[in-house]
């Protein structure tokens, strides 16, 4: 069998953790920052996980990651 090919754009927005979640980064963070409160903002720094439904999806995306 041929080696999967890993999807560029999807190996650059997402990551694997140990535990083998799928970590993401949150949206909203790039422009119209100023009526954005500091704490939604600080919030928005955090990673968060792909939602269980779309895991199977993410990681035949990024097979070697």
């Amino acid at each position: 069998m041929p080696k999967i090919k890993t999807h560029r754009g999807a190996a650059k927005r997402f990551s694997l953790t140990g535990t083998g979640k799928v970590k993401r980064a949150k949206a909203f963070k790039r422009h119209i920052l100023n009526k954005k409160s500091a704490k939604r903002k600080r919030n928005l720094r955090q990673a968060a996980f792909i939602a269980a439904v779309e895991e199977k999806n993410i990681k035949q995306l990024i097979p070697y990651k």
